[in-house]
């Protein structure tokens, strides 16, 4: 009988600045995106610098950095595949994540000693395709997000004790099976499979009668709307007995391209659940009510279970919009200070000296600021800071510590 050890954590980072974050507010591993062949075209991504820098930063704190190689491959990709994964055998991840049979292979000439990890990509849906892939090699297999948590445990039950099991537990959900979309690429020529993803499935569609043209009839259920493909956010919080029951081995995030306030956010709440439960599984369940709290103030489109428990049904889509809730503003994460002790941020998000923000801490509290005092570069006092992206530095009138992170509540 296996024995079930502590789920990993495993968290996305769009950028070396959010790596940083996901690693101090609790995760065991991140998951990145360089230049090429990772699915997030959109995203900042990671360039060999960056990439080789977060990695050395996250060993020097014991975690694992896993990169993403999962576009399903042309012809005119695999050379280029190849130079791609003759960098990173210099750089050193501790994983690579694949899911084009082309790419293992390139994989395991270039780079055999360097884990491969299976992507969601591949449809891992029985046991029998776990089996496979470990014996071509393969470290870990990401669950498809169509499996129940019985047919993970199923899984589980019938593969060797050393494969592991990934699988996503909160995040965007797609549309399409196991995120094979095709609808980016129908319409506007850019191919979700190869990182070019529109989010097509996000927009809002009528229906044109053949011998009509240009009359647009809407596509509405019960008067609710016309966002037909719009699913509800993953959010399984509640359920980490369950998940861990299921002989799931890591717990992975979705969200390569967010920003550092949703990464440290959901994060520090789902380390908090692993770690009370571990404690106590009485001291989780007192807890939940704070987990939902927490998770609520990232931004998200609702919350569903997915596939675990059932399959989904209407309740499962946002009908009426494609927008996310969105309880708080991201202001900056703390960098240092400088010679007259003010703190110095990079501003994505405008705020004024007077108001109080909050500043969030890898520990779990939030504690609330006063903006006293706003300098730019030069030394030059501002009432606000208007310029994203602008060096500010600010007095908030108690000590605060580096890689904090501020936000301000919406109304």
């Amino acid at each position: 009988m296996r024995e079930y050890k502590k789920p990993e954590l495993l968290i996305p980072s769009s950028n070396l600045e959010v790596l940083k974050a996901a690693i101090l507010y609790g995760a065991d591993a991140v998951y990145i995106g360089g230049e090429m062949y990772g699915l997030r075209a959109k995203a900042k991504n990671f360039s060999n610098e960056d990439m080789k820098a977060g990695i050395e930063f996250a060993h020097s704190y014991g975690k694992k950095v896993y990169v993403t190689a999962n576009i399903t491959a042309h012809n005119e990709d695999l050379s280029g595949v190849r130079k791609y994964f003759k960098d990173l055998k210099e750089i050193k991840p501790d994983a690579v994540i694949i899911s084009d049979p082309g790419v293992f292979e390139i994989a395991k000439e270039e780079i055999p000693e360097i884990d491969i990890h299976i992507s969601t990509q591949a449809n891992n849906v029985n046991y029998g395709t776990y089996r496979f892939w470990h014996r071509m090699g393969a470290t870990r297999v990401v669950s498809a997000r169509e499996l129940s948590l019985e047919e993970i445990k199923s899984i589980r039950e019938n593969i060797p004790d050393e494969l592991e099991i990934e699988t996503f537990i909160h995040g965007a959900m797609c549309i399409a099976y196991s995120g094979r979309c095709l609808l980016s690429n129908y319409f506007t020529g850019r191919d979700a499979n190869r990182g070019a993803c529109t989010h097509a499935c996000r927009w809002k569609y009528h229906i044109v009668e053949e011998t009509r043209p240009g009359e647009y009839l809407p596509i509405e259920e019960n008067e609710r709307g016309t966002y037909i493909f719009n699913s509800k956010d993953l959010c399984m919080i509640e359920y980490i007995p369950e998940l861990i029951n299921a002989g799931i081995d890591s717990f992975k995030i979705e969200g390569r391209m967010k920003t550092a306030l949703y990464v440290a956010a959901v994060t520090r709440t789902y380390r908090k659940a692993i770690d009370d439960f571990f404690e106590s599984p009485s001291k989780y369940q007192e807890n939940i009510p704070y987990y939902k709290d927490e998770i609520s103030k990232c931004t998200y489109r609702q919350f569903t279970t997915g596939f675990f428990f059932q399959k989904p049904d209407e309740d499962a889509q946002i009908y009426d919009n494609n927008t996310y809730v969105k309880e708080y503003t991201y202001l900056g994460i703390i960098n240092g200070k400088n010679e007259e002790g003010l703190y110095e941020l990079e501003q994505r998000n405008k705020f004024a000296v007077g108001e109080e923000i909050e500043a969030m801490k890898p520990d779990g509290r939030n504690l609330i600021v006063a903006v006293k005092r706003i300098t730019d570069e030069n030394g030059e006092d501002m009432d606000s800071c208007p310029h994203p992206k602008q060096k500010i530095f600010v007095d908030f009138g108690i000590e605060l510590d580096i890689y904090d992170i501020l936000r301000r509540k919406e109304d």
